[in-house]
C-alpha cells in the first residue's frame, strides 16, 4: 500500500507498506522532508512494523515519538503527519492530481440559491454526475450567511438586518456567521470525492483543503498562515474562515469566506458577537478582527481573484467550467423546498 501527505506549509511525506496478518509490515517512511541524525528513519521504520493496522492516528503517532533518538530534529513534518500518510494508504485515499477538476466562476446569485447550489453541486460530484469542482461565489446583494447548527436570534441582529438591506440565510456546514456584502469578500466552495480526505481528521483536512489559497495568498505577499480549527490568517489579522460538510452521497463540502474590504463597524451592528467570542482574541472590538485582503495586497478583488484560479490550475490542473440548467433547476427546487423556507432558517431559532 502506498500513501501520501503533503503537510500544510511543510513537506510531502511518503509511505509504503504491506498488511500482513493485520499488521503494517515491511514499512518505508520517504519524502522531501529533514531529519536528523540519520539513524532517525530506521527507528521510525521499525517503530511502525508490527502496529495493527487497525491503529489510530495517535497510538501510531505516540509509537513514532517514542522510538526517535533522544534530540532527534524533524523538519518539514512531524509524527502526526507519519500517522497521516499511513492512515491514508491504508484508506486507499486519492491525492488532488488524481481527478480532472473543473473552475467555476459564474453569475452573481440570490443568497439562498448559493446555499443550495452548495448542496446540489457536492452532491452531484459525490454520485459521480460532475467532476471535483472549485466554486467561486459572486455577491450582488448583502447576506448574512448563518452556520447550520447556529442560534438565529443569538447570532443576528434582526431590525439592524433588515435597516442594512440583510438578507439571512443558513446554510448545510456547521460553523460560524459570514458577513457578506457585494464585493467586499472573496468565498470558495470545494467540492470533492471524500477519499481526497480518507484518513485525515477533520482538523488535518481543514488545512489540506485550504492549503493552495495560503500559497495563493503568500505569492500575493500576504504571510497567511491556518490558524486550527478553521481559520485563515496573518500577523495582521484574521482573513477569513472555513467550514466543511460530508455528505452522505461519498463528497466533501468545504468552503472558505476571506474579507475582500469588510464595513467591521456595520458587521457588529448586525452580527450579535458576544464578548465570549471575542475574549479569547485579545482585542475589545469585533470589528478589528477582519483584516480585509485589499488593506494588505492594494489589489482589485478580481486581481485577487484570478492569482487564486491560476495556483490552483498550477498546483493541481483545472479547466473553465459551469453549472448546468440542470443544476440550477435542482437547486431552485431545494430553495423551494428547504433553503428559502421559514422551517429551516428557524431550525435553530
Amino acid at each position: 500500500m502506498h500513501g501520501e501527505y503533503k503537510v500544510p506549509g511543510g513537506k510531502l511525506v511518503v509511505v509504503d507498506l504491506d498488511v500482513v496478518d493485520g499488521r503494517l509490515a515491511n514499512f518505508r517512511l520517504a519524502g522531501d522532508f529533514f531529519l536528523e541524525p540519520d539513524s532517525a528513519l530506521e527507528a521510525i521504520d521499525k517503530a511502525v512494523n508490527g502496529l495493527p493496522a487497525t491503529a489510530d492516528a495517535a497510538t501510531i503517532a505516540a509509537a513514532v515519538k517514542g522510538a526517535l533518538p533522544e534530540g532527534a530534529t524533524l523538519l518539514g513534518f512531524s509524527p502526526e503527519a507519519v500517522a497521516v500518510a499511513i492512515r491514508r494508504s491504508l484508506a486507499k485515499a486519492t491525492s488532488w492530481k488524481d481527478y480532472d477538476w473543473q473552475i467555476v466562476h459564474s453569475k452573481a446569485v440570490p443568497p439562498v440559491m448559493q446555499m443550495a447550489l452548495d448542496e446540489v453541486l457536492a452532491t452531484e460530484v459525490g454520485e459521480g454526475r460532475r467532476q471535483p469542482t472549485l466554486r467561486i461565489w459572486e455577491w450582488d446583494e448583502p447576506a448574512v450567511v448563518i452556520g447550520s447548527f447556529q442560534s438565529l436570534k443569538n447570532e443576528v441582529d434582526a431590525e439592524n438586518a433588515k435597516k442594512y438591506g440583510f438578507d439571512v440565510v443558513r446554510r448545510i456546514s456547521g460553523g460560524g456567521a459570514m458577513f457578506m456584502e457585494a464585493g467586499s469578500v472573496v468565498t470558495y466552495s470545494i467540492y470533492a470525492p471524500a477519499d481526497l480526505v480518507q484518513g485525515m481528521s477533520f482538523a488535518d483536512s481543514y488545512a489540506f483543503l485550504d492549503e493552495w489559497a495560503i500559497i495563493a495568498l503568500k505569492s500575493l505577499g500576504i504571510d497567511a498562515y491556518y490558524q486550527p480549527l478553521n481559520d485563515i490568517t496573518s500577523p495582521k489579522g484574521k482573513i477569513g474562515g472555513a467550514a466543511q460538510k460530508r455528505l452522505g452521497s461519498g463528497a466533501v463540502l468545504h468552503h472558505v469566506t476571506m474579507s475582500y474590504d469588510m464595513d467591521g463597524q456595520k458587521m457588529v451592528e448586525v452580527l450579535r458577537i458576544g464578548r465570549e467570542k471575542i475574549s479569547d482574541k485579545g482585542i475589545t472590538s469585533a470589528a478589528k478582527r477582519v483584516d480585509p485582503l485589499r488593506s494588505q495586497t492594494g489589489l482589485s478583488r478580481a486581481e485577487v481573484i484570478d492569482r487564486m484560479k491560476q495556483t490552483f490550475t498550477q498546483l493541481y490542473g483545472a479547466t473553465e467550467g459551469d453549472i448546468t440548467p440542470e443544476e440550477y433547476a435542482e437547486a431552485t427546487r431545494l430553495v423551494e423546498e428547504k433553503f428559502g423556507t421559514e422551517e429551516w432558517l428557524n431550525r435553530v431559532p
